[in-house]
Parts: C-alpha cells; sequence; structure tokens
C-alpha cells in the first residue's frame, strides 16, 4: 500500500484532525489544493484524484452544514466568536513547538469550550 508523506502536523492538530469530519490525508490534499502546503504523495494518480473528490465532498458538505446551522439558529455570534479564537489559536499552535506536558493541556481547554458549545 503507498503511503502519503509522514505527518507534519504536530500532536494537538492530529489529535483535532481526529476529531473531524477528515482524515489526514484529506487535510493534506486540502491545504495542499489551496496551495497553503505543499506535500508530496506516494500514491497512484487515480487513489490521490479519488481523495480530492473526497476531499472537495467533504469540504462542500461541511460548508452547507455550517449555511443550514446558523440559518437556523443553531450557530449564532457567539459559536462564531468561540470558533474564531480556537482557529487562532490553532494557527499558533499549528507551527509551534508544544511541550509535551502542555500539549494535554490544550486539548483538555479544547475539548471544555466545545463540549459547552454543543450542550443542547
Amino acid at each position: 500500500m503507498a503511503n502519503f508523506e509522514s505527518s507534519k502536523f504536530n500532536k494537538i492538530i492530529r489529535e483535532i484532525i481526529k476529531k473531524s469530519l477528515f482524515t489526514e490525508k484529506q487535510i493534506q490534499i486540502i491545504l495542499n489544493l489551496k496551495k497553503i502546503h505543499a506535500s508530496s504523495y506516494t500514491i497512484s494518480r487515480g487513489a490521490y484524484y479519488r481523495q480530492v473528490g473526497q476531499s472537495r465532498n467533504k469540504l462542500a458538505r461541511l460548508y452547507y452544514s455550517i449555511i443550514l446551522l446558523k440559518g437556523l439558529g443553531v450557530l449564532n455570534p457567539k459559536d462564531d466568536d468561540v470558533i474564531s479564537r480556537l482557529s487562532e489559536q490553532i494557527r499558533v499552535i499549528r507551527d509551534s513547538d508544544i511541550f509535551p506536558e502542555k500539549e494535554e493541556q490544550i486539548m483538555d481547554v479544547i475539548e471544555k469550550l466545545i463540549r459547552q458549545e454543543v450542550r443542547m
């Protein structure tokens, strides 16, 4: 079986990817397609383009879901603020060297905030 290039993501990013709708391969493809991060792949062209299609489809479904949830009032401006703040922290974290003992604390904070937001 062919492999993608070794993960360039730190532990926190990998944990968030595991909890997301996307696989690590799909995130790498999306970053590549959006020209955010170039990756080299050692998979067949057919497998790569199949992954591209799956990634685009999931991304479109994510956008439709966000539009629907905002339109129905499930997601509100407070949720947007929490998402924006967490996203900004991820931008800072993604290229940083984090001490292993801090990684768990950071994930605990992220998980706590998300649990608070999805409480119904």
